[in-house]
């Protein structure tokens, strides 16, 4: 029966994969190979200069999602595809098991940016066909780890209107390539849900929900 199975499965061209144990992350073995990430994110993940991401606190998921898409060239950046190429997947899972179990800051978000920032976070704008950002991210930012969503109370407001351009631009990776190999999207003829969303935002719309995010907490 099984190999019955097996053979209509293959004959009807549908590929089976067998997905391996998720690796085990080790923090403190991830502590001494972030000692490369603290020039630009800083020793425990904060990092000092607002256009580098705050890794402290996010989950380790979307971490690792990160840098295997970095050594992969599914996303692209000038320093990050050097430094993710020498990591080994022992060692993704050991970087992002240190980053998240730090504690991340928080900033604050600018007074004119408050009412507009928190009205897209919270409710989005449903003429323009935004979905509210708290319904991926979470009400309070955290993120929906299982989901492999990010963490985002906090986050530099600064890098999260790059990373909000980039994605509105044409997805968030080669932008040459063709979509199934960007870093958002997840179908070969479709756009992935963070492109979507940031095509129909507005420069006002991204530095006010950018402002909100980095003081939310």
């Amino acid at each position: 029966m099984m190999k019955s199975l097996c053979a209509l499965l293959v004959g009807a061209g549908v590929m089976v994969a067998v997905m391996a144990d998720p690796l085990v992350g080790d923090a403190t073995a991830g502590q001494a190979k972030a000692a490369m990430c603290a020039a630009c994110h800083g020793a425990d993940g904060n990092s000092v200069a607002p256009t580098f991401p705050r890794l402290a606190g996010q989950n380790a998921r979307y971490i690792e999602k990160q840098l295997h898409d970095f050594k992969a060239g599914r996303r692209q950046n000038a320093i990050m595809n050097g430094m993710a190429a020498g990591l080994t997947d022992q060692d993704i899972a050991n970087v992002a098991a240190y980053f998240s179990s730090q504690k991340m800051g928080v900033g604050f978000t600018k007074p004119e940016y408050l009412k507009q920032g928190e009205r897209l976070w919270r409710g989005g704008n449903v003429a323009a066909g935004v979905q509210a950002c708290a319904s991926c991210h979470g009400p309070s930012g955290k993120g929906m780890p299982e989901a492999g969503f990010p963490r985002l109370a906090g986050q530099h407001a600064d890098y999260v209107v790059a990373q909000l351009k980039a994605f509105r631009a044409a997805g968030r990776g080669d932008l040459d390539a063709p979509a199934y190999r960007r870093n958002d999207s997840t179908r070969p003829t479709e756009p992935g849900p963070m492109e979507l969303m940031a095509s129909r935002l507005s420069d006002t719309d991204i530095l006010a929900v950018a402002s909100f995010i980095q003081g939310l907490h």
